[in-house]
């Protein structure tokens, strides 16, 4: 039954009305072009850490699951995670089973032309590992100094093309450790691997600034939804310009992944 207009106006005026104003419709839903008014779907494994891991209480956490928790904060909207596996993810997305995966995907020019990244949320690469008191301070003073790599990988080449002596190895927890003791001046592996490993084993090593190789992780959309992928890079880039970005991922890896130059939304 409606309400009578003077009821209505008595009740507003007494503010005994729930105000309707920021709350997720089903316009607003289709507006984003969302699948569920209300609710941010997004995909992961959550078994690939530091990006997506469980937490000793079994809760989803990692650099991935606090960066869509926080985009789905900023755009009003739950999270709603949706595991899925890494082979089904592209599957699935074209399905409309989610919004979009946040599963650390590399941005490739391939992948560009199957789906719509949002901005570049996460930069990696190669970074050059060495103990805290070292003299090493960028990538080209490895040269004439024992540098250790995993065996068969692209660390080894360009380790190689600074000059380096390569000592390779079947696992990086191998080669830090070996570092930590002394018996090489510097590892050669992923900025993002490294980092979680020095951060979460409290290793007494840092990083260069310098980055021997770079790649940036990005949200891949499904074709044709731009307002979506435009809130998301507008929350995106609000997180880094305010620094809860940095402050969400540090607990994790010490330090902020934004990308300094990210690579764009291509619509």
């Amino acid at each position: 039954m409606r309400m009578p207009t003077f009821v209505l106006a008595a009740a507003a005026a007494l503010g005994l009305l729930v105000p309707t104003l920021g709350l997720p419709t089903a316009s607003s839903a289709q507006e984003l072009e969302l699948i569920q008014p209300g609710k941010l779907l997004i995909a992961t494994e959550g078994t690939y850490p530091p990006f997506s891991m469980r937490a000793p209480n079994g809760e989803l956490d990692g650099l991935e699951i606090r960066v869509g928790k926080e985009i789905a904060r900023r755009l009003g909207l739950e999270y709603s995670p949706v595991i899925i596996k890494w082979e089904t993810l592209l599957i699935g997305l074209a399905a409309d089973q989610y919004d979009f995966a946040s599963d650390a995907m590399d941005i490739t020019p391939e992948r560009q032309k199957e789906v719509t990244f949002a901005d570049g949320w996460l930069e990696s690469g190669g970074r050059v590992v060495t103990k805290k008191d070292s003299d090493i301070k960028k990538s080209d003073d490895i040269k004439g100094r024992t540098v250790g790599v995993i065996v068969a990988s692209t660390w080894e080449k360009l380790a190689r093309e600074r000059g380096a002596e390569v000592k390779t190895y079947k696992a990086e927890s191998d080669a830090l450790q070996d570092l930590v003791n002394g018996n090489i001046d510097a590892v050669i592996t992923d900025s993002i691997a490294a980092a979680y490993a020095i951060e979460t084993s409290k290793l007494p090593l840092t990083m260069t600034e310098d980055y021997l190789s770079h790649i940036q992780k990005g949200f891949p959309f499904k074709k044709g939804k731009p307002n979506l992928v435009k809130a998301v890079n507008k929350a995106l880039a609000d997180m880094i310009a305010d620094g809860t970005y940095e402050k969400l991922t540090a607990e994790i890896v010490g330090y902020s992944p934004a990308p300094k130059e990210p690579i764009r939304s291509q619509f």
